[in-house]
């Protein structure tokens, strides 16, 4: 899933994500940011041992577990690093990495002011918007309502099958 900030994509992922589970699917998330990612307080024991040299810090508990891996320099792992290292799933969706050639969803709203990212990147399948068709989308490109979030859900059901 694609598009810009503040258009709604973990809005709809969230929904897509939970009526999923709801049907018994595992689904895992990847979600880029460009930001620093804070996880934890600086004083807390696992930032602390990153900030000591640690490569990888995994935090566990008896309800979840998070591994941190300092780059330290080294380059982002791609897309596909990342897929290997999760748990098997039913579906892995990916929020951000607009620049993979893998089939996406755009999440598009006009009044942010931004351009369609579908005009340029020939693997967005699928646009979900609160504004109508353009005439000059390609016939190919599902056009959903982005405030019907379960027409969506029932687009994506039918690539999952």
């Amino acid at each position: 899933m694609v598009g810009w900030s503040g258009s709604g994509k973990t809005t709809l992922l969230e929904h897509l994500v939970g009526a999923l589970a709801a049907r018994g699917l595992r689904v895992n998330v990847i979600k880029h940011s460009h930001h620093d990612v804070m996880l934890e307080p600086p004083h807390k024991d696992s930032a602390r041992l990153r900030s000591a040299g640690a490569a990888e810090v995994m935090l566990a508990s008896p309800f979840r577990l998070a591994v941190m891996r300092e780059l330290r320099g080294a380059p982002e792992p791609s897309l596909m690093e990342h897929v290997a290292r999760l748990a098997p799933a039913d579906l892995t969706v990916v929020e951000g990495y607009k620049w993979e050639p893998i089939d996406k969803l755009e999440v598009y709203r006009p009044a942010l002011g931004k351009p369609a990212l579908y005009v340029d990147d020939a693997h967005i399948v699928a646009v979900a918007s609160d504004a109508a068709r353009p005439l000059d989308a390609p016939a190919s490109l599902a056009w959903l309502d982005l405030n019907q979030p379960d027409v969506v859900l029932a687009w994506l059901n039918t690539r999952l099958d």
